[in-house]
């Protein structure tokens, strides 16, 4: 399948960001964006504001996800949320292993590749996220780092599974710092691992959809989706304004 086939998927994180209204604001301000018919468009706010901003999504092309869930579909687990959670207040997709959860909540591969589990089984569709730090970069390990994240959700997934879950490519470095990777180097960092995905299971890793997340802005997003494996983007930051956010899902086509 060529990078032309996969339908772009543009995903807006807003994080810890957005009181009630505010939120519902922003998603419905989102909704009002021209997208184009081969382009998948998806926000993750805060738990508080799922379910209204469901209900603010109701009839649009905007879909909803989570920015976190635990593997265990209920239990004694306080402050956690599960997929079949996820689901029932409306949500298609789920954020897992982002680098903040990584760094500041002890996410493990382990947890990652529990939670991918969970997510696919329940039905919701997990954008997985992987990512090497800059003392990593500047090591020269960023495909062992990155091989390694992978494959530990890789080698749980049968080949429809694979097909199923989007990859999200964040290198650390590059998170809220302004300092985005060349389009280039991005562009080597997804074949790697569409490779690496591609040795495992070949025809569902040329269906997976490949994001970059690392400072994607208005002024840089058509030079990184122009490139051949990277199939959308995770938006931090510039998502959290509708016109910003706009112009990106615009450069998606």
């Amino acid at each position: 399948m060529t990078h032309s086939a996969r339908r772009p998927l543009i995903a807006g994180n807003w994080k810890m960001h957005n009181s009630l209204a505010e939120s519902v604001a922003l998603a419905r301000a989102v909704a009002d964006v021209r997208i184009g018919p081969r382009t998948d468009v998806v926000v993750a706010p805060v738990f508080t504001a799922l379910s209204a901003v469901a209900q603010a999504l109701v009839g649009t092309p905007v879909g909803l996800a989570g920015q976190d869930l635990h593997w265990e579909p209920k239990g004694a687990f306080t402050g956690a949320i599960s997929a079949p959670m996820l689901k029932d207040v409306g949500c298609s997709h789920v954020i897992i292993g982002h680098s903040e959860r990584r760094q500041y909540f002890g996410e493990t591969d382990e947890s990652v590749r529990n939670k991918t589990l969970a997510a696919l089984r329940s039905g919701l569709t997990p954008i997985v996220c992987v990512g090497e730090t800059l003392a990593e970069r500047e090591g020269g390990i960023t495909f062992e780092v990155i091989g390694r994240q992978l494959d530990a959700v890789l080698n749980a997934c049968e080949s429809s599974e694979i097909a199923a879950m989007v990859i999200a490519y964040e290198p650390v470095w590059a998170i809220g710092t302004g300092r985005t990777a060349k389009s280039s180097d991005a562009q080597l960092a997804h074949a790697f691992l569409r490779d690496r995905a591609r040795h495992k299971h070949a025809e569902a890793a040329d269906r997976t959809r490949v994001l970059y997340g690392g400072s994607v802005k208005a002024d840089n997003a058509a030079e990184l989706l122009a490139q051949p494996d990277i199939d959308g983007a995770l938006v931090g930051g510039a998502s959290l304004d509708a016109e910003t956010f706009g112009r990106i899902i615009r450069a998606a086509g």
